[in-house]
Formats: structure tokens, sequence, C-alpha cells
């Protein structure tokens, strides 16, 4: 999180390539904790406050190539700062817990790593726009990156085209295995805060991967 203590609850994100299976985890989590009398807040990125779900419509649809990298690095920074400043700091301050389906991670993995972005520009970016807030936990789906990208195409299937929200799945294919590699890197790279569980077999078994990791990491056990 960020240097200073600012907040009493914690912060969880949850990472990973398409299709991986996020948003079914961060809801089993959500059920743990609320079991345990926690109260959790649920978000997302883009998105999780009026401004950035305005931004997200800008991100997640359209053509593949419709910004440049560092446009969209800019775009997701924009959302990212409304999303801080609006939903996830005024609830931790609260006491309470706050899951996030993505945050800082995919900017380093899909601008930086996957469209060839200098990385370090991208993390002084994130220090100047957010004061250097990262999440206390951050778990990372790890997964085959051709199937994660048929259960996301499956899914988009089933909207209308107008209602689709599959412009990163449709990236090349090039693309999402260096997500997977770059998420990888991440974790590698910092132990303390990033837990890699892999997202194969059913989701009951990959939901008890990730509290195992959380209980133990929090004092929940």
């Amino acid at each position: 999180m960020s240097k200073a203590d600012i907040r009493r609850g914690k912060f969880i994100s949850f990472e990973g390539g398409e299709g991986v299976g996020k948003s079914t985890q961060v809801g089993l989590l959500r059920d743990q904790l609320a079991g345990r009398g926690i109260d959790v807040l649920l978000t997302r990125e883009p998105g999780g406050s009026g401004g950035a779900e305005e931004i997200r419509k800008l991100l997640v649809s359209g053509d593949p190539d419709k910004w440049t990298p560092m446009t969209e690095v800019l775009l997701f920074y924009a959302a990212r700062v409304d999303h801080l400043q609006r939903t996830i700091l005024p609830a931790l301050e609260k006491g309470q817990w706050v899951i996030s389906d993505r945050y800082a991670d995919s900017t380093f993995a899909y601008q930086g790593v996957g469209h060839g972005l200098d990385v370090a520009i991208v993390r002084e970016i994130h220090r100047i726009a957010t004061d250097d807030v990262w999440p206390d936990m951050t778990i990372i789906l790890d997964a085959d990156p051709a199937q994660g990208l048929d259960r996301a195409n499956m899914r988009e299937a089933g909207r209308s085209e107008k209602a689709r929200e599959d412009r990163f799945e449709r990236m090349n294919g090039g693309f999402h295995a260096r997500l997977r590699q770059a998420f990888l890197e991440i974790a590698r790279a910092d132990p303390a805060r990033c837990r890699i569980i892999s997202a194969e077999g059913p989701m009951e078994e990959v939901a008890n991967r990730i509290w195992r990791q959380v209980a133990v990491s929090f004092g929940l056990t």
C-alpha cells in the first residue's frame, strides 16, 4: 500500500490474463471474508467510480489499435486516480476491506510489457499519480493464455455486439503470451505482496488455494 499507513482496512487486488476467472474468485473471496464478519467492498479496474466507469468505455471496447500505448497508460491512470480518491481510499479509511478486480499491475503488464512501453516510465507515472499506493496483497491467477482466451471469448459471445468489452481479447496471441510472463515476473520481483495461484481446475479448488494464502497472510486461520 502507501508508504504511509493511511488506513485500517486491507486492500487486495486480483490480476492475471484474460479469462482466468478473476471476477468469480473475487466474489468467492468476498463471501469468505464476509462470513468472518469483515466488511468488504468489491470494485474493479478500469472503473469502480463514476468518472472511471466513463473512461472504461473508452478502453475496453473498439478496435485493438485505437490508442497508442502511452495514451492507454494515461487513460488508465486518469481512471485509477478517480477510483482511488472516490472509492478505494475512503473505504479503507472507514475500515472496510477492498478487493479490486485488477489494479496497477495490469497496466505494467498490458501497456508496459505487452505493448513494449518502458516499464520504468509507467512506474514513475504510478508514483506521481497515486502517491505510490499499492495493495497489501495481490493474487495473480495463472493459466494457459489460450485456454483463458477461449473462456473470455465465450463470455463475450453471449453479449450483444454493442455491449462487448473484448478489445484486449482481440489482441494477437503473442500479446497474451507476453502478458502471462509479465505477471509472473511482477510476482517474482515482489514476493512480499504477490501470490501466484494456479487458476487450473474447478473454481472451488482455486478458491481454496486463494483462501489459504489470504488466511495465513492476514491471520484469519
